[in-house]
């Protein structure tokens, strides 16, 4: 089946396809900017005049959280590494817990401020489109400019809500996309029994490995215990998925919104975790990667497609739409939240007086602004080559101390700001040193596990291939070279603790040095933290008096306060604005 003869290219169906998911979303963003009165002001545009309902937000929070890597990566890791990959649907229900119970009864009230995002956006775009030039032949500069042009178009008109409804409709391109190639696939290969079978015997249904060793890749602890801190820092405490939170019109719909959404992350990863297993069962006896048919693991999606779906005109290019809805919606979400930061943080502080509607055509400038910088950064992407993957696992590293600097301020009344930086230094030292020394030194094959790779029934007449086993390496690791003591131990945790590292360490240190320093010497806002109030935040007890008293739970309606927590980026203290009571803004005195 993977004869490269048999391979096709990109066709003119599959380029229209691929088009027309790039127009309906620019169609969204130009509806939204006129409808129902436009963005009329600051608070319109960013935060969609806090009138969001479940629903679509939670579609929302699925796009932005599911980008090309889910598309093109979670396939390639499962035809790698195995299920066990899907140990992650654990993962994700515990994020979202703590996510709608801990920090987002306290961020609806206030919000955090992320703009370490910029760098991340433009690798978002050009990797996608790099691994889908290689194989389909898909036009590289293209793709990038064309995505960039069209994300920064319907952000910069439409605001949050043209984000948001684009979000919708992605996530239906990436269900379509994915589908299309497993419907395919269970074809090709006469029934799901038969992929299900191959994958058996080839060892990828390794869900359960209950090893407590932290040095090891995968196993269950590490996905449940690492991969929550990790995904938690990116999934509670990140500027663009939290402005969606704020953005619902009360704190009911915006914790139903993270509930619903779980579903869509569990229908993501059953769709991904299919397609992995499928590209098992077909590439079993003649793998791709080992006969150099492509030359990285995240470009077997789209080959796949190409060898399945070449007779079907406008398919691959479904799936092409599919992978570049996740890139639309991590790129619009980070456009959005910048834009977010920059006025709320930077312009409004400063100049007070300008009108609503001026924030808001300034708030619409600021999008376009850093359209241009990701398209931008995709460039300065396509030159960091083999850093690329050192890059984004840097980004890894920052969101553990960043998730334990909030969780010591939401949980600790007495952290003070001595304590709280100190955390922080504390935190991104050890997480970046553990990281930074898991790239110089990569783990052995025997603690990352790649399972058996075959070509033994491939027809190569140059090669010297055979069936074979493949160890991961990276450009930073020469073989033979010699390992420090640290090599085997510190710098072979799984990748997945850098974050548990990073917010543990920013949390012990900063309760530490705060008690040593004395603690908080000022009353702090309960706003501020998380209060037991905020677990039942959504209910009341109330008695009835016939024909006995009973407690009955009644559902409490919250809505945010316009006062003092106005900022959707980042709710600072306003110490010159003095309100009633004997009480300033966000502070009691």
């Amino acid at each position: 089946m993977s004869s490269s003869s048999r391979m096709g290219r990109f066709t003119v169906w599959d380029y229209v396809v691929f088009a027309a998911m790039l127009l309906i979303s620019a169609i969204i963003g130009v509806y939204y900017a006129f409808v129902g009165g436009g963005q009329k002001t600051s608070k319109d545009f960013l935060m969609a005049g806090r009138s969001m309902t479940a629903l679509p937000v939670a579609l929302s929070l699925t796009a932005s959280f599911m980008s090309a890597v889910t598309v093109l990566g979670t396939p390639a890791e499962i035809y790698r590494y195995g299920a066990i990959f899907c140990i992650f649907a654990i993962t994700y229900g515990l994020v979202v817990l703590c996510s709608a119970e801990i920090f987002l009864p306290v961020f609806y009230k206030l919000g955090i401020t992320s703009t370490y995002e910029t760098l991340y956006t433009g690798i978002v775009i050009y990797a996608p489109a790099l691994a889908l030039n290689q194989v389909t032949g898909f036009d590289l500069w293209g793709a990038v400019v064309a995505t960039g042009v069209v994300c920064t178009f319907y952000c910069t008109l439409g605001g949050l809500k043209a984000v948001v409804w684009t979000d919708v409709f992605q996530v239906g391109i990436m269900v379509a996309g994915f589908s299309s190639v497993i419907i395919r696939a269970v074809v090709v290969q006469e029934g799901i029994g038969r992929i299900v079978n191959d994958s058996y015997h080839g060892g990828r249904l390794n869900f359960w490995d209950f090893n407590p060793n932290p040095l090891q890749r995968h196993t269950f602890w590490t996905i449940v215990i690492g991969g929550t801190f990790t995904w938690t820092s990116i999934y509670g405490v990140n500027q663009s998925q939290v402005q969606r939170y704020i953005a619902c019109k009360n704190r009911f719909h915006a914790k139903l919104s993270l509930y619903i959404n779980l579903v869509g992350l569990w229908a993501i990863l059953v769709c991904a975790t299919l397609c992995g297993l499928a590209l098992y069962s077909i590439y079993k006896d003649c793998d791709p990667w080992t006969a150099n048919q492509v030359s990285a693991l995240d470009q077997l999606m789209p080959y796949l497609v190409l060898d399945i779906l070449h007779d079907f005109p406008g398919v691959p290019g479904l799936f092409v739409a599919s992978a570049y809805s996740g890139t639309l919606s991590t790129v619009s979400s980070s456009i959005n939240a910048l834009a977010a930061v920059t006025v709320e943080d930077l312009i409004k502080p400063y100049f007070k007086s300008l009108s609503e509607k001026k924030l808001s055509w300034i708030s619409m400038g600021m999008s376009l602004f850093y359209g241009g910088v990701c398209i931008a950064m995709a460039a300065l992407a396509s030159l960091l080559g083999a850093l690329l993957q050192a890059a984004l696992s840097i980004f890894g590293m920052v969101g553990g101390p960043l998730l334990g600097l909030f969780a010591l301020g939401i949980l600790c009344s007495f952290a003070n700001g001595i304590g709280a930086f100190v955390g922080l230094v504390s935190g991104f030292t050890i997480s970046l040193w553990v990281g930074i020394g898991s790239q110089i030194y990569p783990p052995l094959p025997e603690r990352t596990k790649p399972l058996y790779l075959s070509t033994a029934g491939c027809n190569i007449s140059s090669g010297n291939i055979t069936s074979t086993e493949i160890p991961l390496t990276t450009v930073f690791s020469t073989p033979g070279a010699e390992r420090p003591a640290l090599a085997d131990n510190w710098y072979s945790l799984s990748y997945l603790y850098f974050s548990t590292i990073g917010t543990l360490v920013t949390v012990v240190v900063g309760i530490i040095i705060s008690l040593l320093t004395g603690g908080l010497k000022q009353n702090t806002d309960r706003k501020f933290l998380l209060t037991k109030e905020d677990f039942l935040s959504n209910f009341s007890w109330s008695e009835t008096e016939q024909p006995e008293k009973v407690e009955v739970l009644n559902w409490k309606p919250f809505t945010m306060a316009d006062e003092g927590t106005d900022n959707p980026a980042f709710s600072h203290i306003e110490m010159d604005v003095a309100s009633d009571k004997n009480k300033v803004n966000g502070l009691h005195i």
